[in-house]
């Protein structure tokens, strides 16, 4: 094999490689790809915060607990700083829509309490 054949052969792994990488999901709620946040940091995303708004990382049922380490070290890789320096994740519960129902028996059982 020549040399020229054999730069390709690596060239055709490295490439492989990389796209194996991008399509590992690093948000398995949201099924988010480390693709899909180095896409987003691209973009000029520079915080963790900013990659959950972009991409949903970290907004599913286990709000970050799994995935939150692997994008802060993500962010953290692209923007030159420790992951320690990287501002982490805002917690927050996941909100439940709330039929408007039970607002309004709320509300008359409140106004009955103040006759």
């Amino acid at each position: 094999m020549s040399t020229t054949s054999c730069a390709n052969v690596s060239r055709a792994r490295s490439l492989a490689d990389q796209e194996s990488l991008d399509s590992l999901v690093i948000c398995r709620c949201e099924e988010v790809s480390r693709g899909e946040i180095l896409a987003a940091l691209e973009t000029g995303v520079s915080s963790v915060s900013g990659v959950k708004r972009v991409t949903r990382a970290g907004m599913g049922l286990c709000q970050g607990q799994t995935c939150g380490r692997l994008v802060t070290s993500l962010v953290a890789e692209t923007t030159g700083q420790r992951a320690d320096q990287v501002e982490p994740l805002t917690a927050r519960p996941p909100v439940r829509p709330v039929p408007m129902a039970v607002l309004a028996r709320d509300r008359d059982e409140t106004a009955m309490d103040g006759k």
